[in-house]
Order: C-alpha cells, then structure tokens, then sequence
C-alpha cells in the first residue's frame, strides 16, 4: 500500500471513494443541472483544494453515467494543477441523442485522481533512440483480436 497525502479542501460534501483501493474519488453536483440530447454544462461540484506541488488531480468520467445514460466529460480528463485554488467544475455532455438527463444536487458525476507528478526537463536533440513501436501511431495496432507471433 502506498502513503496517503493528506490535501486540503473547502467542500460542500467532500469526495469520497467508493471501495478501498479506488483510484477516483467521487464528486458530486453542487447545482441542478438538466442536460439535452448533445448539450453540455459547466457543472460546479462545490470543491475547492490545495494540491501540493508535485501532485496532479484528473477529473474523469463515471463509468456507469456513460454506459446507462451517455453522460461523459467533455475535456476528459479534466486537470487541475497544484496551484489552482477555485471550484472544480466539470464540463459534463450529454452524448445521447434523444433522451434529456437530469442532475440533481448531491449526484455523483465524475471521479477525481490525485496523482503524484514529477517536473521533467525537456531536452533538445537531434535524433531520439529507436524504439520497437517507432513513428506508428493512430490504428497501426489494428482493431480485431491480437496476434502474437
């Protein structure tokens, strides 16, 4: 098990996981919002924290929003640096195209991971090592079942 870090935070209802051992903590709305087919909506969830430097927080959707009813985040996902002290909001879609979709005060709608993340040094070169993947990118894995050789 790793350390826990201890984050402050300002919260109408603070986030919460629902297992042990869940990467995301649940946030929840801190507004009612109705969602049309397609429409999106900055949605506030009433949560404000100070992340430590050197540490991350992703907003991302909620499996079970975009699987029953389409709900996903638009900029997914969602970061939050350190020095950011405001509200989290989430820019929540409905992607389904003829169903409306309510939210109410206190649903969960997305979850946040708090991830430890180093400061790089980008490096000018020349040439960068080859690697086994190289230059393939989009699809050059295909999509049927893989095969090993």
């Amino acid at each position: 098990m790793t350390e826990s870090v201890d984050i402050p935070i300002i919260a109408s209802e603070i986030p919460v996981y629902a297992h042990p051992g869940d990467a995301g903590a649940d946030l929840t709305s801190a507004e009612a919002v109705r969602l049309e087919p397609g429409q999106r909506a900055l949605v506030g969830t009433g949560v404000r924290m100070a992340l430590p430097d050197g540490f991350v927080a992703f907003i991302v959707p909620r499996s079970g929003l975009a699987a029953k009813h389409g709900i996903t985040i638009v900029n997914s996902p969602g970061t939050v640096d350190a020095g950011y002290r405001g509200e989290l909001k989430v820019c929540l879609l409905n992607t389904d195209a003829e169903e409306a979709y309510e939210i109410a005060v206190g649903d969960r709608i997305a979850q946040v991971v708090i991830l430890a993340l180093p400061q790089v040094r980008f490096l000018p070169v020349e040439k960068l090592d080859e690697s086994a993947r190289g230059e393939s990118g989009y699809g050059s894995t295909g999509y049927g079942k893989a095969t090993h050789a």
